[in-house]
């Protein structure tokens, strides 16, 4: 029985060292496995830092990148809006390779002081319509398109935007527009709007004895393409009318169309969704700007603005055009890029190409030849 008792005791004092020996070496394994793994991170942690520090050394350094837009609205309007695309440029430039130092956003005191910069390089980016691309496109090409959202009023007759609502936004993306020619409350303008609005025709006479607000010559929506309407519909263009004077913004148009210096004036469709508020509050009318505007003449569609570039920049190349394309379609497709391209009524972008915008250069040509007689 002692026998027993102590064979016994042996095999279980055996199996309790074998479990300890087994416990023991378990624990240095796990020690030894788990230093392993931190070592491992550590160094995965070193060598993508290392990366991201070769990578920011290989990056291309360009000290400062000239940003011109055109003053479509008000250019304090326009620079605050769009204070947020410098960060976002220079981080989305990071990306495709280059290190921005400082991005500069200039608004030009024409659409011709910005294809101008473009032409003399002093811009290497302007974001510019397809009119005045065509017109500098010896000195700037174009690589991009914007798109915009298409709106619930289109028509080729102008009396369908006249029924007192607001055009609203639809969620089709367009990548055209058309140029209205807009009456203001003024005695004349509702004259002109009451004819449009009953289907009587205009005649040039009717036209000519309005006060007009025009944009500069290389504006689509502000000059071209009214004066090729009245080229198509009365054989005249802007030149023949008795009074038009240009504006240096939309902006400033509205206010003239509100307060009665103007009684027509040529702008985007629909520019009024721009203007509804400041209408009331800083033009100083009563009504809804829905209630006392009315359209009275419609264009064909409008190749929509571009993003073109200094083919005379110092620091412009394929590589970079190619760059700064992936980064403003990139900064297009955000909630923070859309509210700041908003400005312009952009929604995003697209690569284009200058055949694109041919139909534009037959504009212009007819322009031009318009004005030379």
């Amino acid at each position: 029985m002692k026998k027993s008792v102590s064979v016994m005791m042996a095999i279980a004092l055996c199996a309790a060292m074998v479990s300890g020996c087994s416990g023991s070496g378990g624990q240095k394994d796990t020690a030894a496995d788990t230093k392993a793994a931190v070592e491992t991170t550590a160094s995965g942690a070193s060598e993508k830092a290392t990366e991201e520090q070769t990578a920011a050394a290989e990056n291309k350094k360009i000290d400062k990148l000239n940003v011109y837009f055109v003053p479509s609205r008000e250019p304090e309007e326009i620079v605050t809006a769009t204070e947020p695309l410098k960060d976002m440029l220079k981080a989305e430039l990071a990306k495709e390779g280059y290190d921005i130092g400082e991005v500069v956003i200039t608004v030009g005191t024409s659409y011709e002081a910005v294809g101008e910069a473009l032409s003399a390089g002093t811009a290497d980016i302007g974001l510019i319509p397809g009119g005045t691309y065509v017109l500098y496109d010896d000195g700037a090409d174009v690589i991009l398109t914007a798109t915009r959202d298409g709106l619930s009023k289109n028509s080729d007759s102008a009396k369908d935007w006249n029924d007192g609502k607001a055009t609203e936004p639809t969620d089709q993306q367009v990548t055209s527009y058309r140029a209205l020619m807009i009456a203001g409350p003024s005695e004349k303008g509702q004259e002109l709007a009451k004819k449009v609005n009953s289907g009587e025709a205009l005649t040039f006479d009717d036209l000519s004895s309005a006060n007009w607000s025009v944009m500069s010559s290389s504006s689509p929506a502000g000059y071209i393409y009214p004066s090729l309407w009245l080229q198509e519909n009365f054989e005249k263009n802007i030149l023949d009318l008795g009074h038009a004077v240009q504006s240096d913004s939309y902006g400033s148009a509205f206010a003239r169309l509100a307060s009665g210096q103007v009684d027509v004036l040529c702008t985007y469709a629909d520019a009024r969704r721009d203007y509804e508020e400041k209408w009331n509050s800083e033009y100083g009318r009563s009504g809804s700007i829905w209630e006392e505007t009315n359209v009275i003449g419609v264009t064909p569609p409008i190749y929509n603005d571009t993003v073109s570039v200094s083919k005379t920049s110092k620091i412009m190349d394929d590589a970079f055009k190619t760059a700064i394309q992936n980064a403003f379609i990139n900064i297009g497709k955000t909630e923070e890029g859309k509210k700041v391209i908003a400005i312009y009524s952009h929604m995003g972008y697209e690569p284009a190409q200058s055949s694109d915008y041919d139909n534009e250069r037959a504009a212009q040509k007819m322009i031009q030849e318009l004005n030379a007689k």
